[in-house]
Formats: C-alpha cells, sequence, structure tokens
C-alpha cells in the first residue's frame, strides 16, 4: 500500500519505528497530489513548498530526540472557510478571493503545536451553502469512486482529498451536515463534535448557532485522535464549553454488549433501497454484537428541514452583512454613491445560492413576519431538542441513515428544496448540538459508499466513537478505497 494510504495511527507506528521520515509522507502524499488533482479538484490553495520545509524540520527535531505526537508529521488540508495565518482564505467565493487571513483559527494553531502538516486550503460550496461543492465560485470538486458524481458538501474538497490520498484527513465546517454527508457520499468517517466541544475562533461564520469543526477521516482511530487534539475551551470563542475532554482513543473498545440502540423508524420511510438495505444490515450486526435495537420515537423531527432552513437563513443574512465592499473582501468598480456601491459589491461578489439564503433570511427576520417564522422556528427547535432528551433517557446512542442516496450526477439535483433534502438526517444534531458521526456501512450497485449516521448526547462523543468503532471492527468498508 502507498504511504498516503495509509491513516494517521499507521504513519505515526511507522514514524516511531523509524521506518520512514516525515520526509517520505509528505513527498508521498504530495506526489499522489500532482498526479490527481486535476482530476479531483479538491484544493483551492496548494502550499507543497512550505510543506516540505516543515517535514524537514520535524525530521530534525525526530532526530534530535523530542517525543512524536500522534500527529506528528501528518498532512492535513483545511477547508476554505477555516481562517489560515498568512494563506489565502476565500470560502470559495468570489466575496473573499484574496483575503489572506492575518492570525490561524484555533483548531489550526492546535494541529500546528501538534506537528501536523498543512497542506492547502479545500473547495467548498460558497461560505458552506450547499450539500454537492457545485456551488464554489471556483470550480466543481470530484467525487473520486465516480467523477461524474458530486463528492456531498459543503465539506466536499475534505472528503474527496481524503478518499483520492491528496490528505491524511482534513478539517471540515459542519452546519447542517457538511461533514458527514460527504464523508458518507466518500466512504469515509466524518464527526460532528457537541457543539461547544471545539471551538469556532477563526471559523467565517455561516450560522452561529449551529457551526461546528470536526475531522474527516479513513477510519474511527484517526477520527478519535483529531478529536483529542482539538478539542476544549477557548476563551476566544464563549459558545465553547469547560466540559473536561476525554481520552477518545482510550474509549475505544469492540465489545458493545448490553449498549442500547435507538432507530426512528419513520426514517428509514421513502429513501434509497439500497441505502435503507444496508442500514438494516448494519442493525442486524449490532444485534449479533450484543446490543439491544430499541424503536424510538422523535415526534417533531418531520419539521427539522424547515426549521433548519428558516434558522440556518437568518443567522446567514446576520453573519454576510459585514461583506459590503469596504472594510475587505471585494469591491466592485461600478458605483456612483454609497448605496450603489453596496448594492454591486454584493450583486457581483456573492453566487445565486447565497443571494438566495440571504434573501430569505432577511424576509424571516422582517418586522412583519418575525414572529410567523423565526419565532416559530426557535419554539420547534426547542421542541425537537426536547425529543431527544426524552430518547437518550430510553436509549445510548440513535442509529439513522447518513443521506437518504449515495452520490448524485453533477446539475442532477437542481432546486434548492430536493438539494436540502440530502440533510433530512444530518440537521437536527446541529438543532440539538448533539454529537454525530457518519462512518462506511456498505455499497449501493452502482459501487458508490453508503453511510450510517450515530447520534450522541451532549459531550458523549466517547459512546458514538465507541460504537462506531465496533462496527468498523466487523466489517471492511473502511478499507475501500476507488479506482483513480
Amino acid at each position: 500500500m502507498k504511504l498516503y494510504d495509509l491513516t494517521i495511527h499507521e504513519i505515526n507506528a511507522l514514524l516511531c519505528k523509524g521506518e520512514i521520515s516525515v520526509k517520505d509522507i509528505v513527498q508521498s502524499v504530495i506526489d499522489r497530489i500532482e498526479d490527481v488533482e486535476d482530476r479531483v479538484d479538491a484544493f483551492i490553495t496548494i502550499t507543497k513548498d512550505e510543506a516540505l520545509k516543515e517535514a524537514d524540520v520535524i525530521d530534525n527535531k525526530i532526530a534530535n530526540g523530542e517525543k512524536l505526537s500522534k500527529l506528528m508529521g501528518i498532512p492535513v488540508a483545511i477547508k476554505d472557510n477555516i481562517c489560515t495565518k498568512n494563506v489565502k482564505t476565500t470560502c470559495s467565493s468570489k466575496m473573499l478571493e484574496d483575503f489572506i487571513p492575518p492570525y490561524d483559527a484555533t483548531v489550526v494553531d492546535k494541529l500546528k503545536r501538534q506537528g501536523t502538516i498543512f497542506l492547502g486550503k479545500l473547495n467548498m460550496d460558497e461560505f458552506a451553502m450547499g450539500s454537492s461543492t457545485e456551488n464554489s465560485a471556483f470550480k466543481d470538486t470530484k467525487n473520486p469512486w465516480n467523477l461524474d458524481r458530486v463528492p456531498g458538501g459543503s465539506s466536499g474538497g475534505g472528503a474527496a482529498s481524503v478518499i483520492s490520498g491528496e490528505a491524511i484527513f482534513s478539517i471540515g465546517s459542519d452546519t447542517g451536515g457538511s461533514v458527514r454527508q460527504p464523508a458518507s457520499f466518500s466512504g469515509l468517517v466524518g464527526l460532528k463534535p457537541t457543539y461547544g466541544r471545539v471551538s469556532r475562533y477563526g471559523l467565517i461564520a455561516l450560522a452561529p448557532s449551529l457551526d461546528t469543526l470536526g475531522p474527516i477521516t479513513k477510519d474511527v482511530t484517526d477520527s478519535a485522535i483529531v478529536l483529542n487534539a482539538i478539542a476544549g475551551a477557548d476563551r476566544r470563542d464563549f459558545t465553547s464549553s469547560n466540559t473536561p475532554v476525554e481520552d477518545y482513543v482510550q474509549a475505544l473498545k469492540k465489545d458493545i454488549r448490553g449498549l442500547k440502540i435507538g432507530v426512528p423508524k419513520e426514517l428509514l420511510d421513502n429513501i434509497n433501497s439500497d441505502v435503507k438495505n444496508a442500514i438494516e444490515k448494519a442493525i442486524g450486526l449490532y444485534r449479533d454484537l450484543g446490543a439491544k435495537v430499541l424503536e424510538i420515537e422523535l415526534p417533531h423531527l418531520e419539521y427539522a428541514l424547515i426549521v433548519y432552513r428558516i434558522i440556518s437563513s437568518a443567522e446567514a443574512s446576520s453573519s454576510l452583512a459585514r461583506y459590503d465592499g469596504i472594510r475587505y473582501g471585494f469591491r466592485s468598480d461600478d458605483y456612483k454613491d454609497l448605496e450603489e456601491l453596496y448594492k454591486n459589491t454584493r450583486t457581483q461578489g456573492f453566487g445565486p445560492e447565497v443571494k438566495r439564503r440571504i434573501m430569505m433570511g432577511n424576509l424571516v427576520i422582517g418586522a412583519d413576519r418575525y414572529e410567523d417564522y423565526y419565532l416559530k422556528a426557535l419554539k420547534a427547535r426547542t421542541l425537537i431538542k426536547e425529543d431527544f432528551i426524552r430518547a437518550f433517557n430510553e436509549v445510548d446512542v440513535i442509529l439513522t441513515p447518513t443521506s437518504p442516496d449515495t452520490a448524485f450526477r453533477f446539475g442532477e439535483v437542481r432546486s434548492s428544496k430536493e438539494m436540502s433534502l440530502s440533510d433530512i438526517y444530518t440537521v437536527p444534531a446541529n438543532l440539538a448540538g448533539l454529537p454525530a458521526i457518519s462512518i462506511p456501512c456498505g455499497f449501493d450497485a452502482n459501487g458508490l459508499p453508503i453511510g450510517m449516521q450515530l447520534m450522541g448526547d451532549l459531550f458523549d462523543e466517547k459512546m458514538i466513537l465507541q460504537t462506531a468503532y465496533a462496527f468498523e471492527q466487523n466489517t471492511d468498508y473502511h478499507r475501500q478505497k476507488p479506482n483513480l
């Protein structure tokens, strides 16, 4: 197997034994980028020279006896809405096409302290608005399993880079499923931590009450390793939590006998038959492993998608109000006065999906509609949270598909309403602030990956990682690779 196909923990084991150097693994990944990037289009910016220089620095530290962390020397790529000091951060938008942040996001800073090596910034749906990465202002990232299919979104570049071997892992943002859904479409592990578990400082906001940061990795062990590194309170993010951080790697165990898994039966209706069969097979495996599978009720979940669309659009319209052509970012050259500058800058700088959500957000928070839309959505969100509180009094983990379908073809899903349906299983975790993970659980008739989602109670990442690990250790879906 090529070095670029290895996991974090496999590479770390080889480095500890002295069988490879950091330069070896970084060069392997860079060679892979040069070989496949023209077909995959995962990156917006590639920092090849900086990565090779940092590899030499890390190798010298190892030669001088410095102890290796589990992430030391591991190549990572970062979604392009996460600030990186002196490296362009565009949000895949013309509005920020030339923006270079003067600081690192907290997650980036924490990974640098671990000795992780940065390869560049990843393509995404503009300002993280979308589920296919077709909304990027710069390029369409392809799904390495089938280059005619989307990689999911909005962290499509992150998933495509990892499954193609262009990065060992990636960091993405998840507002309604943007880490988990592309992981599902790509046969990878995507983790959305509890809201507040990982600092959002340096993440360019979409919907601040929903946004989270999490890793896309090749297996569950790698996911636990990365979470260990990036979790924890941050004084620069007042929404981050002081809840103690556990050692998530130590939590990985195969024995789940007696575990109670809840399945909302109504969520298995009206989905792709291959996805349904894979989920039912996974449920059967959990029973064989000694888990108890219970049918549960989440009565207000039917409102989750529309509640999410209202709240996320309202918050997005507020978050994006700062892009006015005055302080930073794109500025139109075509204007006669200040009002025209604002209008033309935002018209020319934002893409159609971003403008659609801004308009919807302005609509639902307008003085004459606030109580009918936004306020009711907030009340419904509370009811959804209460459904989960009751459910976790009965079960340890909730199991659903990650997406109702596998990766679709470019241009196949055209309406915004149809696109949002791909997030129907993922948005509830964001509305309730819960941790959730997507892991591969099969393939459809076209050879495309199928993802299974496991949701846990607040700050119980340990439980969902353990449950995911037990399944992974009894299957080999995570070991499958596309032929590029």
